[in-house]
Order: C-alpha cells, then structure tokens, then sequence
C-alpha cells in the first residue's frame, strides 16, 4: 500500500507559512544529509528511488490525514483537534452539511454557519481546506520541482502524478473558493506573497480552469494504464478529473463544455478496465478498493492499520452513527469511541431518495418502516430518527434521517483482514465509475440527445434496482430528474454542493430544505454564497489577495 511506505519514514518537504502563505526554505537545509535514516530531506531525494515514492505517499497522504505519525503528534498544521481539519473532512462538511443532504448536529465553531448558509470568511472549516490544499499544492510543487530533470521512466510517471495532486487541488479551490492564490514548481525556493492568477474573481477563475485543463491534457500520456496503480492516479483519473471540470464549465468559465465532457466520460467508459459493482454498497465498505471493486478510478486509500484517525470514512461513519438509531456497531461494524451522534440528513433529500407517495401510498411513512425496506432503490441506506424534522439548527443528530451508506465491514458483512475496533479501512471514493455515467449522460442531455442519455440513466437505474422494472423513458428524462439521481446515487460522498450550484439550486434557486438560510421552511440565499470566501486571515495577510463579492 503506498500509505503504509511513508508511515515508517519521516518526510520533510519545504514548508509553507500558512497565515500568509509564503513558500519559505533555508537552502543550506537542502544540503544536509540527516543523520537519522529515516528522515527524509528534500535535497535527498534523489538519493534511494524508494525515497521517491515514499516522498510521493506523503502528497497523497496530505489530502486526508493530519501528518504522518498514528497519533496524530506531528500534524502538518497545528490545530486543537488536528484530526478535525483535515482535507476529507474539511471538505466533506463543506459539500454535505451546506445542503440537502446532511446537517450537523454538534456545537463546535462554524459547524451551525455551514448547517445554514450564514458562513463569513472566519469559519475554521474554510480556512482549514484552503490551508490544507495549498499544503499539498506547496508538496506537489517542491516533488515536481525536484524530479523534472530526472529521466527514470518510474519516476516520469510520479512526476506526472503529482502534477495530478496538484491539479485536483487547484480544482477544489476553484470549485470552493474560485481565484485562490497561484504557485507552480517554477516560483522556485525563497519568500512571496503569492498572488492570484488575476485580480478580478471571474477572470482568475477562468484562468485557473485553463491551467487545470492545461496540466491534465500535458500528462495524460505520462499517467499510468487504466487500473494499473490503484490507488495512484493514472490515466482513467486524469479522465475522470478532466470530465468533472469540463461538466462544471458554465459555473466557473461561463461556457458550456459538454462535448469535452463526454470526450472524457467516453474514454474511461470506452477503457474496457472498469464495470459497475455488481453491489451498489461494494463502493463504501472495506473491500472498495480497486483490487476487489470493478468500479473503482481513484480514491483516498485508508486502512485501519496505517491510518488511524478520526478522518475520511472513519469520520463519516462515527459521526453518523448514534447510540440508539443508527449503533456503529450495529450498522457500521465499529465499537470503540462510536456514535458521535452528529451528521444526518435532512427530510427534503429523503424525498428524493424515495419517492414515498409511490412507495407508501401517502407521504406519512409507516413507523414500523424504520429501515424504509419497502422502497425498491438497494441505494437506500437511511433510518427514520425520532421524528424526520430536525426541530431546531442546533437539534441534536437524535432528529432527523439516520445515514449509514458507509460501512468499516466487507460489502458481505464480514471483517476485512485489517479489521480495527476503531477505525475503518473503507478507502473514501473521489472517481468511480457510475460517474462517468452520469456525467455522461448530463452532457448528452444538454446536446440534446435524450435518446443516448437515457441508456446511461437506465444502466445505473438497473443496478440500483436490480432490473430494468424502474428504467424511465425520454419523456421523464428531465434536468430536475438528473440532479435528483445524481443525489441517489452519490449522496455523502461529497457531490451535492457543486451539483445543486450547476442546476442552479443551491442559493436562490427556489429549492430550499428546512433550515438554510436559517429558518425552519428554508429560504432562499444570496447567490454570492455559490463562492465560499478566501479566509478572512489570508486577506489579512497577503496584499496580493483580493476578496470574493459580497464578502
């Protein structure tokens, strides 16, 4: 596993002082051989190729885990709980609990503003991830820096990998916070304050989309095959990533790129190398991996033995589970420090879900359904909590529709070889393949072409039903219907916020659930709120950095 190389090194790559971000190293340090064998400086890279990928593990390793020790001492940004800000779940509560689909039932700072879409450019969350992908994008810089020259085709290839961190980095930041601050491996070593690609938002973000695309279509030939290095990225990754910023273009450009984005879809789907699992929740259990799961491009790797944090799948497990609806240890598998009884989702979204006047007839759903076992979608994963109306923002996770689509047990129900009582070995999914289907299908909808993008629609619909008893026909095919399956298929994995945004929903849109904009019925939003803010400390500290509007 490429996690479990780094664990026994200790990697230092040049740093960042993230109040400003300055990129800063002493260059005698590069110089220096260390006495400890298994530190690993960057001017001794090119001393052991091992050293190559371990140092490459430690920039795949910075987008869900807080450092590199177990306990979590030696975090590559200090906070009061280390585990709380890292990347998955930093961006986790910023695509989920904004919407629909989630809410959070904890006190802690910035937790209610995101439950509400009443954030400022203080929220710890936000300043979290933008710390946290310009971390990585400061270690993918200093790797592609100090292996462009190397011509070792082992190494051409990690080169090319990090430049897809760094690029999928850069689209979390335009996707969340549009015209961030700008570095490449050619800024070189030394202090600045880095600026934006441009100092208009709109103009930056368009920019940073052609860099983005840029880099992707410079290494596609360098990546590895098709599910030739799960979990490193390879080429089906890069597709996946290209389809994905091409799918949002209007958003972040102002023009439409479907056909660019079927290109992509069509590639991954045409590679022969991936095919639906045949068990929806196959993708969100312990044997999700590529290794075991026909659907599986790309995902953050995890297991209970090299990453033992309260992060990516382990969080969303434990925080979702509770010790009366939804027991970890009932649902999830887990039994020590479960049942953190915070993250579930909100009755709107449950609608979706299933459609419960054709379901139960009526919209009063039958208390002996707890589980909704009548509904005939095998993606249905919720539980009925007390009552399905979340009575206050601040109601504890007791209220509202318990989920547990992820699990630390195999997709059979057994315990996976690298069971641990606390944390779970479920990689967390970034790319799978039902994906490029619906993306697919969305760009075909938007030419025009309903005729081929149903058949895209209907092979996800078989799967999640189990025949074709359920497949709909063009004149149901709809954009209402494609934002709607689309939250089907990947609810809580991180999707809803970019979707509703692109379908226009997630603001002003008229859609709204039971407390955005902080009211019991929801209410519409200002739509300046479809950018997150750059952190009000960075703005402080950097004079290169302009602010989003209405900020």
């Amino acid at each position: 596993m490429l996690i479990n190389e780094i664990m026994n090194k200790k990697i230092f790559i040049i740093g960042v002082a993230l109040s400003s971000l300055m990129v800063t190293s002493c260059v005698k340090d590069l110089e220096v051989t260390p006495t400890d064998p298994k530190v690993i400086m960057a001017g001794n890279l090119g001393d052991n190729p091992v050293y190559m990928k371990q140092v490459l593990g430690k920039i795949y390793a910075s987008f869900n885990l807080s450092g590199q020790s177990l306990s979590g001492s030696d975090a590559d940004i200090s906070a009061s709980d280390v585990n709380f800000f890292t990347t998955t779940r930093a961006l986790w509560n910023l695509q989920e609990i904004t919407t629909d689909e989630a809410i959070c039932g904890w006190g802690d700072v910035g937790i209610s503003d995101l439950n509400t879409q009443t954030w400022s450019p203080g929220n710890p969350f936000l300043t979290a991830l933008y710390q946290r992908l310009s971390l990585s994008i400061t270690y993918a810089n200093d790797f592609i820096r100090l292996t462009n020259d190397n011509t070792d085709p082992a190494v051409v290839k990690y080169n090319a990998e990090a430049r897809f961190l760094r690029a999928l980095a850069y689209y979390y930041h335009m996707d969340l916070f549009g015209n961030p601050p700008f570095t490449t491996d050619a800024d070189g070593v030394g202090k600045f304050y880095p600026k934006q690609l441009d100092p208009d938002p709109a103009t930056g973000r368009k920019k940073l989309f052609n860099y983005i695309v840029s880099e992707l279509h410079d290494i596609e030939t360098l990546l590895g095959e098709p599910k030739s290095s799960y979990p490193q990225a390879d080429k089906a990754a890069a597709w996946m990533l290209l389809a994905r910023v091409y799918l949002n273009a209007k958003v972040y450009t102002g023009t439409e790129k479907w056909d660019s984005c079927k290109i992509y879809c069509d590639k991954v789907i045409s590679s022969g190398k991936y095919s639906l699992a045949a068990n929806y929740r196959q993708n969100f259990s312990a044997d999700n991996g590529a290794t075991t799961n026909p659907e599986m491009i790309f995902a953050w790797e995890q297991d209970a033995i090299n990453t033992q944090g309260y992060v990516g799948t382990t969080f969303i497990i434990e925080s979702s589970s509770d010790s009366r609806y939804i027991r970890a240890e009932d649902f999830h598998g887990l039994t020590s420090n479960t049942n953190w009884n915070g993250n579930r989702s909100r009755i709107q979204f449950l609608n979706i879900l299933i459609d419960t006047l054709a379901t139960y007839g009526n919209i009063s759903i039958p208390k002996n359904d707890t589980l909704f076992t009548r509904a005939k979608d095998k993606r249905v994963f919720v539980k009925m909590k007390k009552t399905m109306n979340i009575p206050s923002a601040s109601s504890s996770g007791d209220y509202g529709i318990g989920v547990y689509k992820f699990t630390a047990r195999n997709a059979d129900g057994s315990r996976p070889s690298s069971y641990n009582v606390a944390y779970a070995s479920t990689d967390f999914p970034i790319f799978r393949l039902a994906d490029a289907y619906l993306m697919r299908a969305e760009a075909l909808f938007n030419k025009g072409d309903k005729t081929n993008a149903i058949k895209d629609v209907n092979l996800i619909r078989a799967r999640a039903f189990g025949d074709e008893t359920h497949n709909i026909t063009e004149a149901q095919l709809t954009a209402q219907f494609l934002l709607d399956e689309r939250g089907r298929e990947f609810y809580f994995e991180g999707h809803r916020r970019t979707d509703l945004i692109r379908f226009g929903k997630f603001t002003d849109g008229n859609y709204n659930w039971q407390w955005k904009g902080g009211t019991y019925a929801g209410a519409n939003t200002d739509n300046h709120l479809n950018l997150f803010p750059i952190p009000g400390d960075e703005v402080s500290a950097n004079p290169n950095i302009k602010q989003n509007p209405g900020y």
